[in-house]
């Protein structure tokens, strides 16, 4: 990706720029398009919000122009970049001093002689690179290597979802030494599109608030929009208790909905108790006035239902040691 830098230098440079943008507050730079507004850079010397026409070089600097690609073939990005130009050596806060930041598309700026460190961040794809800056003017080119993804989920058998219940986390694909992956792009919104340096990325995809969770590897090619559509197992529910069918809900209604292994998968306060649930075998449990009911349901994949829990019927003779005795007929 960066010619005059080799591998393992790269990726040093890179987690130490990164880890300065993120100390600094500068978490703006990694901007999901399409969900968040535009990114804004640190307060920098030479740094302006919008596009800016060229500037008289200061006495004693050189112009170096910076432009960025995604591909080697791709044509110069024209907007959405943040450039950020960093002194090599830390301060005495142990933080890389930010000299200037811009963002745009191809831009030049006026720097003294010397050794620089060099961000260019797209959404969240980026790439670092080292810059010695002489006696004459330097032209810089970064290629980053970079795709975009697109996420979607729907139900099985293609059923849409409301955006307003989806959301996607994407991480590293692989585990880091404490088995965990590191976050690249939390709650990204259906049909906004992510920039990502290309590569093999874990999607988790969530439907609603509870149990409807279903992870992808999916991988990212340079120059290109990857679209990918995850797939659900899930039905939404409405759960009320009522003296008679029909009737109307009871507040001050406390439910716990377990899974048949009877693990609680959800707890709530209220006449209803709404949720979406993942394909399965559950119980419902409400307790009322110090009386429990409880209901056993399956919930399969689109097929949303109301369940009722009636007065007359589903009262559970729960013991002193909260452990039911039997179901009362």
């Amino acid at each position: 990706m960066h010619e005059d830098t080799p591998f393992t230098a790269r990726r040093s440079l890179r987690a130490l720029v990164a880890a300065v943008i993120l100390s600094c507050g500068c978490s703006a730079a990694f901007a999901q398009s399409g969900t968040t507004p535009p990114p804004q850079a640190p307060a920098a010397s030479g740094f302006s919000g919008v596009e800016r026409g060229p500037s008289l070089p200061f006495v004693g600097t050189q112009p170096v122009t910076l432009s960025a690609q995604l591909t080697a073939e791709s044509p110069e990005l024209t907007r959405g970049l943040i450039w950020r130009i960093f002194k090599p050596e830390a301060g005495d806060d142990g933080k890389l001093p930010l000299v200037m930041a811009e963002q745009g598309g191809t831009r030049t700026f006026d720097l003294a002689p010397g050794s620089y460190l060099v961000h260019a961040a797209f959404g969240r794809a980026g790439a670092t690179k080292r810059i010695s800056v002489g006696e004459e003017p330097r032209v810089e080119n970064f290629v980053l290597d970079a795709g975009g993804l697109k996420l979607n989920a729907t139900l099985a058998g293609g059923s849409r979802l409301a955006p307003a219940k989806v959301r996607f986390d994407v991480l590293e694909a692989e585990e880091g030494d404490d088995g965990e992956r590191a976050m690249i792009a939390p709650q990204v919104r259906p049909n906004s599109v992510v920039r990502l340096n290309a590569g093999v990325y874990h999607v988790v995809s969530y439907y609603g608030q509870v149990n409807a969770v279903i992870r992808s590897d999916i991988r990212i090619d340079p120059g290109k929009l990857t679209v990918a559509t995850m797939e659900h197992k899930a039905a939404q529910l409405s759960m009320k208790l009522v003296r008679a069918a029909g009737g109307e809900a009871i507040a001050d209604t406390a439910w716990s909905v377990l899974t048949d292994s009877g693990d609680v998968v959800r707890e709530s306060v209220g006449p209803f108790a709404a949720m979406v649930l993942a394909e399965g075998d559950y119980t419902v449990i409400a307790n009322n006035r110090d009386r429990i009911y409880q209901r056993s349901f399956t919930v399969k994949s689109g097929q949303d239902e109301d369940i009722e829990l009636i007065t007359t019927r589903d009262l559970a003779d729960i013991g002193a040691d909260g452990t039911e005795k039997a179901p009362v007929e």
